[in-house]
């Protein structure tokens, strides 16, 4: 079995450089309605953008993600979110030691979905 999470998004473009510049993902696949980026730990782990208005996306659900996050589990959280202040990115939560043993940050990503960063700390 294969999963591959799909972010809609309005501005493919913005939103494939986002998680490069950010995560350091690597684009599997790109054309102008999709595109597959992976983990550059492990080419299996895949994370979809597809074009939120395009023909295969019901009508009903051509709009910014909502309701959902995207957690990136990484080794330096801190250097991810040192990356993300350096984009300028919308900080949503600071790093933070959560109960649960993880320390995280938030942001939101060009299409609005919520993306939360963390490492074991």
């Amino acid at each position: 079995m294969r999963i591959i999470t799909n972010i809609c998004s309005s501005d493919l473009a913005t939103s494939k450089q986002f998680y490069i510049d950010l995560l350091g993902l690597n684009v599997k696949y790109d054309s102008d309605w999709y595109v597959q980026l992976c983990s550059p730990d492990d080419p299996n782990i895949e994370y979809g953008l597809i074009q939120q208005d395009h023909e295969i996306v019901p009508e009903e659900f051509q709009q910014p993600p909502g309701g959902v996050y995207v957690t990136f589990v990484v080794s330096d959280v801190e250097s991810v979110y040192a990356r993300a202040i350096e984009m300028k990115l919308p900080i949503v939560k600071e790093p933070t030691n959560e109960f649960y043993g993880q320390r995280r940050f938030l942001t939101k990503d060009p299409s609005g979905c919520l993306i939360d960063v963390s490492s074991p700390y």
